[in-house]
């Protein structure tokens, strides 16, 4: 008889096993404060879509994902993007603190695709699906050039440097165990028959800051993608990066195999930009342009190394000690109105750094001939906090309230104010943001609830507001994100 339950169980775990579905249910970053969405248990495409969000697994590097003056920028943020909203889709960064776990981040569903200059290798190909390649790039190493190699011409450089593999014996070179680099060495040390010790460094230490060792001195050799090399070369003038190891191999991003149709999408997209160009014309500004690279790197609005998301923020950390906002929120909607610029004029008279109406400034005094930064940035932190004490009396939580603020900024108080009022007599909750007064919100634009007898302030495009929130919750999460990755580095 137990002979009999031991093969019953046995039938019963294995089809369990062959049914079972990978749980995708993926957890909220900060950006989703106002969006209280619940992911479905398998997300491929359609699932994608109906959550309106694409999760993107990166690093922090000065060629993937960087934020640059208030934008997030990078060549796999900047393609992506697009493709993301080619399916109708925001797209959500999720930075990886340890490249070498970027692809069990994938398995476990905290994203939806790695995009990190990942080498298709056989490896890696029996844990994930890869994209048709986005380029191709050969291996190189990376050295430094002796202290005098000003004064020598290019003969007797070149005699002092590493120019043939076979020169790697006994030699030391460090690279990520989980990099296709580490793959490369492990390989290229059989092939020549002779020991290159290949030293691993942390998952948390990125190519370019091996490349910066190098230059420093810290340690001798690294290997990098050549695009990746040719210009974070241009940082320094003392490094030799002219030693190919490896024929030239393809980059890709990689999805899971549970996700084939948004690996299909990517592909039919990937082809079409291709034969449009936008793909070199990407590539080119974050891999050949090494002038641009030089001016960001060197710059303190650099998020990699400056530190400072805009010239105004030690006003915006002021005033937003007012509302009691963490100073990057109130910088993400700074960027959403003016993108920084004190003197942006919108075609309906809104100006200065909030983009306030002369209706406003005129409230508080605000002389629209001579506005100075900080007298935008108060006016606008003083309509915020109005706002937000009304909503206090019905929402007593703080981030549950930023959404109402922020669409009432962009489109008015009352016709949240209505929004409210339509979800609690169709049954919603008036004191929640997503999937209910945001429901309503986006539905004012409909004659059967702008003349609904409750609303007060008429038909509303509620569209507007709506991803007014979104974005500016999405740029607060990548601004903290890039603080956050400061505050490491320093460390």
């Amino acid at each position: 008889m137990w002979k009999k339950y031991k093969i019953l169980f046995s039938l019963i775990f294995l089809l369990a096993s062959l049914l079972e579905v990978k749980n995708c249910s993926l957890p909220h970053s900060k950006n989703q404060a106002a969006d209280s969405s619940v992911y479905t248990e398998h997300r491929d495409l359609d699932q994608i879509k109906k959550s309106k969000k694409l999760v993107l697994l990166t690093e922090n590097s000065s060629t993937t994902y960087f934020i640059y003056k208030g934008q997030p920028m990078g060549y796999e943020y900047e393609m992506m993007n697009a493709f993301a909203k080619s399916i109708g889709c925001e797209l959500d960064v999720v930075v990886v603190r340890n490249v070498d776990n970027i692809f069990e981040m994938l398995d476990s569903c905290d994203g939806d695709i790695a995009a990190d200059n990942l080498t298709i290798t056989s490896n890696r190909k029996k844990d994930v699906e890869f994209t048709s390649p986005l380029y191709t790039t050969r291996q190189v190493l990376v050295q430094r050039k002796p202290d005098n190699w000003p004064k020598l011409n290019t003969l007797q450089l070149e005699s002092l440097l590493v120019k043939n593999p076979l020169q790697l014996a006994e030699r030391q070179v460090y690279v990520r165990k989980g990099s296709s680099f580490y793959e490369r060495l492990k390989d290229l040390s059989n092939e020549i028959g002779g020991k290159i010790e290949v030293l691993e460094t942390a998952g948390t230490e990125t190519t370019e800051e091996l490349i910066g060792d190098v230059a420093k001195g810290k340690i001798d050799f690294t290997i990098a993608d050549e695009n990746v090399a040719h210009i974070i070369a241009s940082y320094y003038d003392n490094i030799d990066i002219s030693t190919p190891i490896s024929f030239p191999q393809k980059i890709a991003w990689a999805t899971r195999r549970e996700s084939p149709e948004l690996l299909v999408a990517i592909n039919d997209w990937l082809l079409k930009q291709k034969k449009k160009g936008y793909n070199d014309v990407v590539f080119g500004k974050y891999f050949t342009d090494k002038k641009s690279a030089w001016n960001r790197q060197n710059s303190e609005y650099f998020s990699l190394s400056g530190g400072k998301i805009s010239p105004y923020d030690d006003l915006i950390k002021k005033y937003s000690k007012k509302l009691g906002w963490d100073w990057k929120l109130l910088a993400a909607q700074i960027y959403q109105e003016s993108q920084f610029n004190s003197e942006a004029k919108s075609w309906s008279g809104a100006f200065g750094l909030m983009q306030l109406l002369p209706s406003t400034a005129a409230k508080y005094n605000i002389d629209t001939t001579n506005m100075s930064p900080e007298a935008s940035i108060a006016a606008g932190v003083s309509y915020l906090k109005e706002v937000d004490n009304y909503f206090a009396k019905f929402i007593p939580d703080k981030d549950a309230r930023i959404a109402f603020d922020l669409a009432s900024y962009d489109v008015g108080a009352g016709h949240i104010i209505d929004a409210r009022n339509l979800a609690s007599k169709y049954g919603l909750d008036p004191n929640k943001w997503e999937n209910n007064v945001a429901y309503y919100l986006l539905n004012e634009s409909l004659p059967q609830y702008y003349n609904d007898p409750i609303v007060t302030f008429g038909y509303c495009r509620g569209q507007e507001p709506y991803q007014y929130v979104r974005e500016i919750m999405n740029r607060y999460s990548m601004y903290s994100d890039q603080i956050a990755y400061q505050g490491l580095a320093k460390n």
